[in-house]
C-alpha cells in the first residue's frame, strides 16, 4: 500500500452508461423540447400579466433549488418605486457625534454673542489690556510734550 493509505483508481473497470439509457434520456429531452415551444407560445399573453416567475438564465432552469435564504430580486415598476425611502435609525455613535456637533456650534453662537463665562472673562480681559494701551499711549504723548517744553 502507497504511504498515506490512499490507493489510486487505476487498473480498475469503467464504467459505461447502457445505450439504451442514453437512447431514453434523449427521447425524454426531446420530448420536453417539443412541448416547451407550445407552452411558450399560451404564456406569451399571460407573461406581461403573470411576473411572479422571472426568466431563468444559464443552468436555473434545470436545477431545483430550495434555499430558504435566498432572495429573488424582482424589477420593479416606476409606478412602484418609492422616492422617499424610510430613513435608517442613526447608530449610537453616529447620533452622538451630532450631538456633539450641534452642542459646539450652540456654544460658540454663544460665544460670539458674548453669553458664556469664557467670553464674559476674555471681553473683561480685552478690556483691561485696552485701558492700559490707553494710558500707556498717553503716558508717552505726555512725556513727549515735557520733552518738547524742556527743548
Amino acid at each position: 500500500m502507497p504511504r498515506g493509505g490512499k490507493r489510486s483508481h487505476k487498473g480498475r473497470a469503467k464504467q459505461f452508461t447502457n445505450p439504451d439509457e442514453i437512447d431514453a434520456q434523449m427521447k425524454a429531452e426531446k420530448e420536453k423540447a417539443k412541448d416547451l415551444p407550445e407552452n411558450a407560445s399560451d404564456h406569451d399573453s399571460d407573461s406581461s400579466e403573470d411576473d411572479s416567475e422571472p426568466k431563468k438564465k444559464g443552468v436555473e432552469g434545470l436545477i431545483e433549488i430550495e434555499n430558504p435564504n435566498r432572495i429573488v430580486q424582482k424589477n420593479k415598476k416606476i409606478t412602484e418605486v418609492d422616492l422617499n425611502p424610510p430613513q435608517r435609525e442613526l447608530s449610537r455613535r453616529e447620533r452622538e457625534e451630532i450631538e456633539k456637533q450641534q452642542a459646539r456650534e450652540r456654544y460658540m453662537k454663544l460665544h460670539l454673542e458674548g453669553k458664556t463665562e469664557q467670553a464674559r472673562a476674555d471681553l473683561a480681559r480685552l478690556a483691561i489690556v485696552r485701558k492700559q494701551r490707553e494710558d500707556a499711549a498717553k503716558k508717552r504723548e505726555s512725556d513727549k510734550k515735557g520733552k518738547e517744553a524742556k527743548a
